[in-house]
């Protein structure tokens, strides 16, 4: 199958591109963030025409709520000439969005029918983001992934080894507890969503995907710095816990993920088993 990669310079998108070409079950057209910054909706449409492919996997938005641009209203109008040059053409939109919909009151995960609710300005967007998907495109998959880390771009992972390398002491929430997933698990799912969707199977709408174990940021935090001594030393005070104040609920922004698991047998996997792999490769970067 031919798919169309929005964002393929994401951590998400190298980790797709590097799986698929181990794999070799389809023919990926990559076009870059910076590629995708139309002005108008023509030029929208030619990017999507040109590329001739039958689904596109847009990732923009998800790294972008992962810290590396801000959103803009003008993000959520090039997602509605997506979204329609993907009705238009009749090719599959699977529109890539984050937990971060949520504001994580609910002490159960998050299944596929409850409403966004977040009050940050970026969980809104993205909120935004999945509804125009929606109501633009009728072939459309939304999937929801919980925080994605990789070795590489601007995530969790890069961030915090980042300020650790340059000497500066960290201080992480401890009451917002989530699943994070690993770049290579994310592509893994959308792999698995391709293959699929290429033995023309229909089951449009919202799906959630995230690791099979939760973490609070400090708990991520201090399994990242065991394995990142290995390759560098970290004064005992490089992590500080910020400690929920007293009458504050902590918020939990786990999504469940039965759904994707009953309908495309996908099932989550631990991100504590990439944490090692990702930490060598982000300092083997480095030295190079």
């Amino acid at each position: 199958m031919r798919v169309l990669i929005l964002g393929s310079d994401t951590s998400l998108g190298v980790a797709l591109i590097r799986r698929q070409a181990m794999l070799g079950r389809h023919e990926l057209v990559s076009m870059s963030c910076s590629a995708c910054r139309w002005k108008s909706e023509r030029q929208a449409k030619k990017s999507i025409v040109r590329a001739k492919s039958e689904t596109v996997v847009d990732l923009r938005l998800e790294a972008a709520g992962e810290g590396a641009l801000p959103i803009q209203e003008v993000d959520l109008q090039r997602s509605h000439w997506v979204a329609k040059a993907c009705h238009r053409t009749d090719a599959t939109y699977l529109y890539v969005s984050s937990s971060g919909v949520f504001s994580g009151e609910l002490q159960r995960p998050y299944v596929e029918e409850d409403l966004p609710d977040s009050d940050e300005v970026t969980g809104q967007l993205l909120a935004r983001a999945e509804r125009v998907a929606a109501d633009a495109c009728s072939r459309h998959l939304i999937l929801r992934l919980g925080p994605v880390f990789s070795n590489q771009g601007t995530n969790l992972i890069t961030r915090l080894l980042g300020s650790l390398r340059e000497g500066a002491s960290l201080v992480l929430d401890n009451n917002l507890r989530g699943c994070p997933v690993a770049a290579d698990d994310g592509a893994r799912v959308l792999l698995a969503l391709l293959d699929q969707l290429g033995t023309g199977i229909e089951t449009w709408g919202t799906y959630h995907y995230c690791s099979s174990d939760t973490a609070t940021y400090y708990e991520f935090a201090e399994a990242l710095l065991a394995s990142a001594s290995q390759f560098s030393e970290f004064s005992a005070a490089a992590v500080q816990l910020e400690y929920q104040t007293d009458g504050l609920r902590p918020l939990n922004r786990a999504l469940n993920c039965s759904k994707i698991r009953n309908t495309f047998a996908i099932r989550q996997v631990p991100w504590r088993s990439a944490i090692s792999d990702v930490v060598k490769y982000y300092y083997e970067q480095q030295q190079g």
